[in-house]
């Protein structure tokens, strides 16, 4: 079958998903959790059924192939991430905080998504070999918005120049390594406990902490 003729049909789904039904909320779930586990080739449609309670007929019925699934399962987080933070940096009079708000909405995702970093770590750490066009898509909104922020204090002379997609990183990067990383650190008893409790007094919440560093970074 030509893959093109699927791919209407593809993000269709995608979008019905921002409020799925129960059955198609029971599959999704354990997607994620298995996707999470397994990273893609390692997960099985047989396993995410049944975590799910359901059927091979009626995931393939509810949603469609593993390809299918895995995308909406990204889609469905990173898209709604995107579309929160526009409406929330909206909000915002300057730069700064723009940038405040758009580093926290993104600590908020992952305290609220769990799942979704160990899969989207495993994307990285393939270089995308199983990234899902519209996951992409997510993705490039998202960094778009962090363009848009880091235009306006240039402009203003606030910020210096800078690429946005490093800047993305340095966010990304130190949010994701420092929660996954925080068990193991703990596990570590030879850690001087100094060291340990130095990271347990940051002076607000991680996304606080992260917005001061790179403010200090980027502010002229």
């Amino acid at each position: 079958m030509d893959r093109r003729k699927r791919k209407p049909a593809l993000i269709k789904k995608q979008m019905d998903f921002r409020e799925p039904g129960k059955t198609a909320e029971k599959i999704l779930a354990a997607a994620r959790k298995v996707f999470a586990e397994n990273g893609y080739s390692g997960t099985h449609v047989d396993e995410i059924a049944a975590r799910a309670g359901v059927n091979k007929a009626t995931l393939y019925y509810q949603i469609g192939d593993k390809d299918t699934l895995y995308a909406n399962v990204i889609h469905q987080v990173l898209g709604n991430v995107a579309q929160d933070i526009a409406e929330s940096v909206a909000k915002a009079d300057n730069p700064e905080e723009k940038l405040k708000i758009y580093i926290n909405c993104i600590a908020s995702a992952v305290d609220e998504n769990p799942e979704i970093p160990p899969i989207m770590m495993r994307e990285m750490a393939s270089g995308g070999t199983h990234l899902p066009r519209v996951v992409a898509e997510d993705m490039a909104s998202v960094v778009t918005i962090l363009l848009g922020i880091l235009e306006d204090g240039t402009r203003k002379g606030i910020f210096v120049e800078t690429a946005p997609f490093l800047i993305h990183m340095m966010i990304m990067g130190t949010i994701l390594f420092y929660k996954k990383g925080a068990p193991i650190k703990e596990k570590q008893l030879w850690l001087p406990a100094a060291l340990k409790s130095r990271d347990k007094k940051l002076k607000g919440s991680l996304g606080d902490e992260v917005g001061r560093l790179v403010l200090r970074a980027i502010k002229k």
